[in-house]
């Protein structure tokens, strides 16, 4: 475990921002261009299979982002549990703000909507990446 104060890891920050980049790749494909209509439909609802699809492809990505980088299993194992957990919820939320206050593309507040919802993705990750710094390197 690193301790405030000491010296950067060299090989580390390479690999670090390897792993920022892959899941920044992983997360454009599975928001942008893997959602299926069945993942987009009836988003406002809390059991929504399709949102649980959605979290699912997700995890598969960060699977191999976290093992492209050589990341011990049971740390890649726990990590994108939590991942399918926080994305699940995530977007849940977004789908209940969206359906509550009637927002489509065409409303101004369903970008911000959009906006806190990738801004709420991209921590997860800043999060994730840390624990890999803090338990698996």
């Amino acid at each position: 475990m690193t301790q405030l104060g000491d010296p950067p890891l060299t090989g580390t920050i390479g690999t670090l921002l390897i792993l920022i980049c892959l899941l920044q790749i992983k997360h454009m494909f599975a928001d942008f261009y893997l959602q299926t209509p069945r993942m987009l439909s009836g988003r406002g609802g809390y059991w929504h299979v399709g949102r649980a699809q959605h979290a699912g492809v997700h995890v598969l990505g960060s699977i191999v982002a976290f093992g492209l980088i050589g990341a011990p299993v049971l740390f890649i194992l726990a990590v994108v549990a939590a991942e399918w957990l926080l994305h699940f919820h995530i977007d849940y939320w977004k789908g209940q703000h969206c359906d509550r206050k009637a927002l489509d593309p065409s409303k101004p507040a369903f970008w911000r909507a959009t906006g806190a919802d990738q801004a709420m993705h991209q921590l997860t990750y800043v999060t994730m990446v840390w624990a890999w710094v803090e338990w698996a390197v």
